[in-house]
């Protein structure tokens, strides 16, 4: 039996909303899918993964100061500093520019562009991963 038969007209795509388990709004998927991608960049290309992913298991130095031969503003290292801007500027408009929304997504966006700075090339916050 079809929902549509049970409820009236209007709670029809209400009920079928609801009845699916966890639901989000737009604006709670926008801010956990770039705080995600971000916390992702994080652990496998910034601090937590030493050497590169497919050889060796452990050179000394994480995958993101082991790229282009350590020089800076390379086209793959502008394209791993974009992304993380393009979506942070998705979930910005997705947000429909909420100020708590705002402050979450710019909090993790600066998390990732600092590290990415030829200023902490090679450098450890807090000492993680040093050694």
């Amino acid at each position: 039996m079809e929902v549509s038969a049970v409820l009236p007209a209007g709670k029809a795509s209400e009920a079928s909303r609801t009845n699916s388990g966890l639901s989000f709004s737009i604006r709670v998927v926008w801010t956990l899918t770039n705080i995600i991608h971000n916390l992702a960049i994080y652990v496998f290309l910034i601090y937590t993964v030493k050497g590169t992913p497919f050889d060796t298991p452990d050179q000394g130095k994480v995958w993101l100061s082991l790229m282009d031969y350590k020089l800076q503003f390379t086209s793959s290292l502008k394209f791993l500093s974009i992304s993380p801007i393009v979506l942070y500027l998705l979930a910005y408009f997705y947000t429909k520019y909420d100020a708590v929304h705002f402050l979450i997504n710019t909090a993790s966006l600066l998390s990732i562009l600092l590290l990415k700075l030829p200023q902490f090339h090679e450098a450890y916050l807090f000492g993680i991963n040093k050694y």
